[in-house]
């Protein structure tokens, strides 16, 4: 058995909810802070068979495009201000970042 963590962005998180519950996978999804653009995230824990482990790869793959964001950068509190840019800088946000880790023992109550 595998546990798939899954990092999203939380525009993507009800397209991807609702895919894997199309396809009979369950998940529980927490609200995280991602720490580049301090935005909000959504991270899914999922928990599969080993042999089902690409096909929720592959959902998410589907569901989480990445896209260009103009941002605005945060001051630097304290920081070097040499490196400052003070206007919006357009970046790629989005996708997904996985983790897939094994999982000794697995109980249901």
């Amino acid at each position: 058995m595998k546990l798939i963590v899954a990092v999203i962005q939380d525009k993507d998180s009800n397209r991807l909810s609702n895919a894997l519950i199309e396809q009979d996978y369950r998940a529980t999804k927490l609200a995280s802070t991602g720490g580049f653009l301090r935005a909000g995230n959504t991270t899914f824990l999922i928990g599969v068979e080993d042999d089902h482990v690409n096909k929720v790869l592959e959902i998410i793959q589907d569901n989480c495009k990445s896209r260009e964001q103009l941002v605005a950068p945060v001051s630097p509190m304290g920081g070097n201000a040499d490196s400052y840019v003070p206007y919006p800088v357009e970046v790629q946000v989005g996708g997904a970042t996985v983790f897939i880790m094994q999982v000794e023992q697995f109980e249901q109550f």
